[in-house]
């Protein structure tokens, strides 16, 4: 195999944490969406999460580091520490100027910034943490990352909602196209104290429904907003002959292609730019649109923004050309985080011959076209995948990922 490898990875999700866990709970339908409870969400207009519950960052950090990171650092720095290990790599594996980090965060560290805020205007300034001066920063995940691993080669933190993770491994693949021999790429979000909560909220895309399994439906003639989640992926990017040279021990797959667009302002009678940001990523593939196996959607669970996947799926593969999934239906999405998570689940897929379902959407509109996989998971053989991402305000990523023997 030549060009850009993934020979580790991880997951913290609400339905799982690491890759295993997280594979069992998506192939058995296990739903991760509750009622939000890290405060009293009682009077807000949507009450559903997908939160991480078995997570104890005592258990994976040290006492130093807690009184200096948020909940999603501390998230991103042990799945960090998982990929790595699955990846077999450690500070002396390679040169540490040849190891870089690419992290995406829509988010930063609300819940560590709304409690120093608080102590701010109760108490004064002279209570607030100094660790306040870069706990909240979108780019703390990479450099933690970077100082507690010594990777000290070309780092890099994005931001682009829900498309920032595939946005983050496009630009890991990149440097390690430029010569950095091993990057750390992928996304981690978390916003679950009342600040977070009410941003989110304020972007009137979650669902109000009052149950939790017909909250955040995508691609269902029901669907009424998402369900906002944690957690996020992390994925150890190489290249293929370095990998080999070092005697990695597993090749999950390739990152065969990327693409990014940006959508034209609201108004305009030009299209949206997703199916543009699909064709541009399998031409950086080299494949035909016939290649792909399956695709992984971004499923934003509201009628008009599904109706538009929907269409240019169908454009790019035609009807029922192809199967869909969108398994962030167990977990609800999770910002930065969405489409690494989706990454992995894709790489699953590959590897074990099976398609996840989209759990909890029932009815589909056939104008839209789509060959969902519904109700259970679908025996296939999958060598390739399309992976799409959206962000708010018009940000369009797709990642194309090939099998080791594609």
């Amino acid at each position: 195999m030549t060009g850009t490898v993934i020979t580790g990875m991880s997951v913290a999700a609400p339905i799982g944490l690491g890759t295993e866990g997280f594979w069992r709970s998506v192939v058995a339908g296990r739903a991760g969406i509750d009622a939000l409870d890290r405060f009293d969400a009682s009077g807000y207009p949507a009450r559903f999460a997908g939160q991480i519950r078995d997570f104890d960052a005592a258990e994976h950090l040290s006492g130093r580091l807690l009184p200096q990171t948020d909940v999603s650092t501390r998230y991103a720095l042990a799945v960090a520490e998982w990929a790595l290990a699955d990846a077999e790599v450690g500070p002396d594996t390679l040169p540490d100027y040849d190891m870089g980090v690419v992290v995406s965060s829509a988010q930063g560290g609300f819940d560590f910034t709304h409690r120093e805020f608080h102590k701010l205007w109760s108490q004064g300034p002279e209570y607030v943490s100094v660790y306040e001066s870069f706990a909240w920063f979108y780019a703390v995940n990479t450099g933690q990352i970077s100082i507690r691993h010594k990777m000290r080669g070309p780092s890099a933190a994005l931001v682009a909602e829900q498309a920032g993770g595939l946005d983050a491994i496009g630009h890991a693949r990149r440097t390690v196209r430029l010569g950095t021999k091993l990057v750390l790429g992928g996304g981690v979000d978390s916003a679950f104290d009342p600040w977070g909560w009410a941003a989110q909220l304020a972007g009137g895309r979650v669902s109000t429904v009052a149950d939790p399994a017909r909250a955040y439906l995508p691609f269902d003639r029901d669907a009424s907003g998402h369900v906002p989640g944690e957690g996020g992926a992390l994925l150890v990017i190489e290249d293929a002959d370095s990998a080999r040279e070092r005697g990695a021990r597993r090749v999950y797959g390739s990152v065969a292609g990327y693409a990014s667009t940006f959508d034209p302002k609201p108004g305009s009678d030009r299209p949206a730019g997703l199916r543009r940001a699909a064709e541009l990523a399998l031409a950086d593939a080299g494949l035909a649109a016939s290649d792909i196996d399956v695709v992984f959607a971004d499923g934003a669970g509201i009628a008009d923004l599904d109706r538009v996947e929907a269409e240019a799926l169908r454009d790019l593969f035609g009807a029922y050309g192809v199967p869909v999934t969108a398994p962030k239906s167990l977990t609800g999405r999770m910002a930065a985080g969405g489409g690494p998570v989706d990454l992995v689940a894709a790489l699953l897929s590959m590897r074990d011959g099976l398609v996840p379902h989209t759990a909890h959407t029932r009815h589909v509109p056939e104008d839209y076209g789509l060959d969902l996989v519904l109700d259970e998971p679908r025996v296939a053989q999958v060598r390739s995948a399309l992976v799409l991402a959206r962000g708010r305000r018009g940000f369009n990523s797709a990642v194309v990922l090939t099998h080791p023997d594609f």
